[in-house]
């Protein structure tokens, strides 16, 4: 870990650590999983500043609506396994379930992550933590609104919150919230609108977080790709 090490999410992750030891659930290796290592065994370096802030940030939002749902345990479970493997997803699972008994200061959280993370990383964050919010198929009003102080905290504007959240809440102005342009923009504004987005939302930008955050970045890229192709074809622009 590097500077989630300390500040408010060290706390959390330090306290996640501490009652996963103290209930002897796993053993921490200073130089990573010994031979033959099971489900039980905990590797010390996999928890990296991005996926500490994803994991403090993913209990927040779950948090936020009461109990959390076995579908958000799943959706969170599917993606660190898709993006990390099943191994490293097991061990991530373990300290966000300890996280869930804690609280959590969403402003001290975003503070700290807003002072040491680019604007890119950050918005893969809430790109990641929309798609949470309907891992159960339902709209949560309370999630949604965790999520916007989230975004207000870690200084990403409200121009990028909504181009995101229509990334995953469709409706029928969907395509252009995601370009941040409006219906009633020329052709040639939607274009340059595209162009912008591409570039700001480029895999590229969060390169620094490594392949398997990359791989995700390149979803969020694509939804910004289809909403300029079905504007293309309801316009008829070549």
């Amino acid at each position: 870990m590097g500077w989630a090490l300390g500040g408010p999410i060290g706390a959390i992750i330090g306290f996640a650590l501490g009652s996963l030891l103290d209930d002897s659930q796993i053993t921490v290796y200073k130089g990573g999983v010994p031979p033959g290592g099971g489900a039980g065994s905990f590797q010390q370096d996999s928890v990296n500043d991005f996926t500490a802030s994803l994991l403090v940030l993913s209990a927040a939002v779950m948090k936020s609506d009461g109990i959390p749902k076995k579908s958000e345990l799943d959706y969170i479970r599917s993606f660190f396994i898709k993006q990390f493997g099943e191994q490293k997803a097991h061990q991530d699972m373990l300290l966000l379930k300890e996280m869930l008994k804690r609280d959590i200061s969403v402003h001290d959280v975003c503070a700290q992550i807003k002072q040491f993370m680019p604007l890119a990383s950050r918005q893969q964050l809430i790109h990641y933590l929309y798609g949470l919010s309907k891992a159960d198929g339902h709209v949560h009003p309370s999630e949604i609104s965790t999520i916007e102080q989230i975004g207000h905290y870690m200084g990403i504007s409200s121009a990028d919150m909504n181009s995101m959240k229509a990334m995953h809440y469709r409706d029928a102005q969907s395509d252009y919230k995601i370009l941040e342009v409006s219906e009633q923009a020329t052709d040639d504004e939607v274009k340059k609108a595209y162009r912008k987005m591409a570039l700001k939302f480029h895999p590229d930008k969060v390169a620094q977080e490594g392949h398997e955050v990359q791989r995700a970045a390149t979803e969020k890229f694509k939804k910004v790709q289809e909403a300029y192709e079905n504007i293309k074809k309801k316009r008829n622009i070549n």
